[in-house]
């Protein structure tokens, strides 16, 4: 197995830099200019265009986005040197020149660049976001399975009875249902009539430190993301029992005489488990997806609500750093997924 794991290690750093590239070719193609982001209105409308045109070139912004590309990965000699003068001159708040985008090192040298909007290195920008962004995707992942994986299996079990009938209908609505508005009727039915959860944030402001506040805090957005990823597993989880429920050893494992529990979870379970195991892998990135409507909708202090506002912003190293880290994510939790059939299903070698 670890010759498997080092050889899908070395695989995803092919995959890893494809996705960076699709993901900077196609924000270099978003509409907007990042040099708005750096420079207030007035200031902008005063400039003329060789001083725009100075401050791209001194970004890193000019040039085709193959030679940009091959800048913010570290291979091309790097721009940047007279930015911080530049700004300066103009009364506006300096630059640390190891700082700018374009006088970075590149991310093969372990530089992120900095933040065009906050003027800060990009990972002292995502680094406060990672924990609760964590926080909400773990909380979620655990109401999913929490709740998909037993509510599939008693589905199962309780095939066209009425327990299966009201599961279906639970699965059906949580998949059709997107996720900001089941976020706003939340917000409205548990935060604002019924006043029982707070609205939004993930403490609250001008208090200490609470484990009651951070819980309350955290019930709607992680049930949000529990109950809609929950909906896919169940359904998963239903049609790979029924499957299982079905076959010979089944059989031969009750008239054994052995206990409905036991045959249930361990003979009937644990061989369903290979396609929930898949489904598993293919979370992380919808946890993502619906961590960036979830977040911004209850303004959860994350990286999905930081995300959003690079993309306002037009940020492209923020962006491209938080791209890397979603993606590199993304390629783990498939691996784990991998290795988690081999102890699932012992007939698995790799």
């Amino acid at each position: 197995m670890g010759a498997y794991i080092v050889r899908r290690l070395l695989i995803g750093i092919p995959v890893l830099l494809g996705v960076t590239v699709i993901a900077f070719f196609s924000l270099s193609l978003a509409p907007g200019d990042p040099v708005n982001a750096l420079v207030d209105r007035e200031r902008l409308a005063s400039m003329s265009e060789a001083q725009r045109a100075q401050l791209r070139r001194e970004l890193g912004l000019e040039g085709p986005v193959t030679v940009r590309y091959c800048r913010w990965l570290g291979m091309c000699s790097p721009r940047g040197e007279g930015l911080g003068v530049f700004l300066s001159d103009r009364g506006m708040p300096n630059f640390v020149p190891e700082q700018l985008g374009g006088g970075s090192n590149g991310i093969l040298h372990g530089d992120f660049g900095f933040s065009i909007k906050s003027r800060r290195p990009t990972l002292e920008e995502v680094a406060p976001r990672l924990g609760p962004t964590l926080l909400l995707m773990g909380v979620s992942l655990l109401i999913a399975v929490g709740i998909g994986i037993p509510f599939g299996v008693a589905s199962a079990v309780r095939q066209y009875r009425n327990l299966d009938y009201i599961l279906t209908t639970f699965t059906f609505v949580m998949i059709s249902t997107p996720t900001f508005v089941l976020g706003l009727i939340f917000l409205y039915v548990f935060g604002v009539s019924l006043g029982l959860l707070p609205v939004g944030g993930m403490f609250t402001l001008g208090e200490e430190f609470d484990l009651w506040d951070r819980a309350a805090h955290l019930v709607m957005p992680a049930g949000i993301l529990g109950f809609g990823n929950a909906a896919p597993l169940m359904r998963y989880t239903r049609a790979g029992m029924l499957e299982v429920l079905s076959s010979n050893y089944i059989t031969t494992a009750r008239a054994k005489g052995l206990t409905g529990r036991r045959v249930l979870i361990q003979h009937g379970l644990r061989n369903a488990l290979l396609p929930i195991i898949s489904v598993l892998g293919l979370l992380l990135p919808e946890l993502v997806a619906g961590a960036i409507i979830t977040e911004q909708v209850f303004s959860w202090p994350g990286m999905g609500f930081l995300a959003v506002r690079a993309a306002q912003d037009r940020d492209p190293a923020l962006m491209m750093a938080i791209v890397l880290i979603v993606g590199t994510a993304v390629l783990i939790s498939n691996l784990l997924a991998d290795v988690a059939y081999g102890v699932a299903d012992p007939r698995v070698r790799y």
